[in-house]
């Protein structure tokens, strides 16, 4: 999945791409030709919390 700065030029690459916002991610799937899928967007799950880094 590639991660751009813009889904609305994403959506834009073919009739079938759908955008879909799944926990604060928002994510393109085309599920005819998924080369196409992207994400925009960190989950919680994938920052780094500052309690463990010094």
């Amino acid at each position: 999945m590639k991660v751009l700065s813009s889904l609305a030029s994403a959506k834009r690459r073919h009739a079938d791409c759908q955008v879909v916002k799944r926990k604060g991610t928002l994510y393109v799937i085309c599920k005819s030709n998924p080369k196409f899928k992207a994400r925009q967007g960190a989950t919680k799950g994938t920052r780094l919390s500052k309690k463990g880094v010094k």
